[in-house]
């Protein structure tokens, strides 16, 4: 996902396999990579994070997709699960101002990551590249729709 964003900046990239980052920049393999704002902890990532850049860019989407009658033949309980899915944050950009985000930039500053913020033109320019980039790989990958879900999607 972040692949031709970091090639449009002169970064080389390695695709790492999530499970792998943490012994890739443990052994030096890696130097960076691109991730959502939260679960960082979850893999223990903040152990060898140094630096985050905001404005984040990109949003990740968690989602939880079921047939409606499988859905309807589950049993009572499923308004929990339901509850639960309505609640998971999905936002990873750190100016969404969503509480979720606010607490995990906090935590992850606790931790002593620091945060790199750009300039406002600067911030503009970056994430109008991430959409630029973004877009131009997701109508590659899908001329057909592509192009549709931008008009409908974009901002």
């Amino acid at each position: 996902m972040y692949r031709e964003f970091f090639q449009s900046m002169n970064a080389q990239v390695m695709t790492t396999a999530p499970g792998e980052v943490y012994t890739a920049l443990e052994r030096g393999v890696i130097d960076g990579y691109g991730w959502p704002i939260h679960a960082l902890f979850d893999l223990n990532w903040q152990e060898k994070t140094k630096y985050r850049v905001d404005p984040g860019f990109y949003n990740a989407e968690v989602s939880l997709i079921m047939n409606l009658d499988k859905y309807k033949a589950l049993p009572a309980k499923r308004s929990a699960s339901t509850s639960t899915a309505r609640r998971s944050p999905t936002s990873s950009r750190t100016t969404s101002g969503r509480p979720t985000t606010r607490s995990e930039a906090k935590r992850q500053a606790e931790a002593g990551i620091q945060t790199i913020t750009f300039d406002a033109a600067t911030s503009k320019a970056y994430v109008e590249k991430a959409k630029e980039i973004g877009w131009a790989n997701a109508i590659k990958a899908s001329p057909q729709y592509g192009e549709q879900l931008k008009k409908v999607l974009a901002k």
